[in-house]
């Protein structure tokens, strides 16, 4: 009898302090997940999106891995950040595994933005930092902020909050 070994790709996580398996080929039928109201209301009006929430510690390691399919008004929602609740906390995130550019945006406690780092690099595994304690990170399409005019200070809201 013969055997035939597989092996199966190991997938790094969204972010760089913790990971998990996923699979790549049913990446983007993570995109039907249940998504809620977002909204940026930045100084040339509001911005309305509608974005995946990663509550649990397993959804903010996978994240947007994997995805090419990002649609101009989605996203995901990294809340609570850390997972599971608690203080805001620095957050650190990387492209590993993420063949999309992103715009990562760091939201403070008070739903201010504290930090936009534009067009993320794809697959990058260098840490892109918050720069202070957030309670949450949102992850739109590459390019977004700087289109729609969003920027540090702003103020999202989203369902839920």
């Amino acid at each position: 009898m013969k055997f035939r070994y597989v092996l199966l790709p190991l997938a790094l996580c969204a972010l760089p302090t913790a990971c998990s398996q996923s699979d790549p080929a049913s990446a983007n039928s993570d995109a039907s997940a249940k998504t809620i109201a977002l909204t940026i209301a930045s100084s040339n009006g509001a911005h309305a999106f509608q974005v995946e929430v990663a509550k649990s510690a397993a959804e903010q390691e996978k994240g947007l891995m994997f995805r090419t399919d990002i649609p101009d008004n989605g996203g995901m929602l990294f809340w609570p950040y850390p997972a599971g609740g608690g203080a805001p906390k620095e957050a650190s995130f990387w492209m590993k595994n993420t063949p999309s550019p992103l715009d990562i945006i760091f939201i403070r406690a008070n739903g201010t933005i504290a930090r936009i780092a534009e067009n993320a690099i794809p697959e990058d595994e260098t840490p892109i930092p918050s720069g202070e304690p957030v309670a949450a990170v949102l992850e739109l399409k590459g390019g977004r902020s700087s289109a729609l005019g969003i920027a540090e200070g702003d103020k999202v809201t989203w369902t839920g909050r």
